[in-house]
């Protein structure tokens, strides 16, 4: 396995492990240019979505992607930590159904809409 499947599966891990919400891992290699993959979950309350974040910011990091870092660090309902080819998107479970990230990207889009 490469090094970037094995890390979504520790990320996926972790956010069980820490008693995420409906993870959801999206394939995003024939999708999109911006990322591999794109992890989804919701937390529970801003402080389990703070913590679930700043944990996936430590996996990241202890597996050699330096340049990660949080999004949305003044946002109570979502963060995103951008991990380079591997996206975790934290959500309170109210903001991640009105954003509707994974029917989004679960769409066949076609190759001339994903230049970003």
């Amino acid at each position: 396995m490469d090094k970037i499947t094995d890390l979504k599966k520790i990320v996926i891990n972790t956010l069980d492990i820490n008693k995420a919400i409906d993870i959801v891992s999206i394939d995003l290699k024939d999708k999109s240019s911006m990322a591999d993959y794109m992890i989804i979950a919701s937390g529970t309350s801003s402080r389990h979505i703070q913590a679930l974040s700043e944990q996936v910011l430590e996996k990241f990091k202890d597996n050699g992607i330096n340049e990660c870092k949080i999004e949305g660090k003044e946002s109570n309902e979502w963060k995103l930590v951008d991990g380079i080819d591997l996206i975790v998107h934290i959500f309170h479970p109210e903001k991640r159904k009105f954003y509707e990230l994974e029917k989004m990207w679960s769409e066949l889009i076609p190759k001339e809409k994903i230049i970003i």
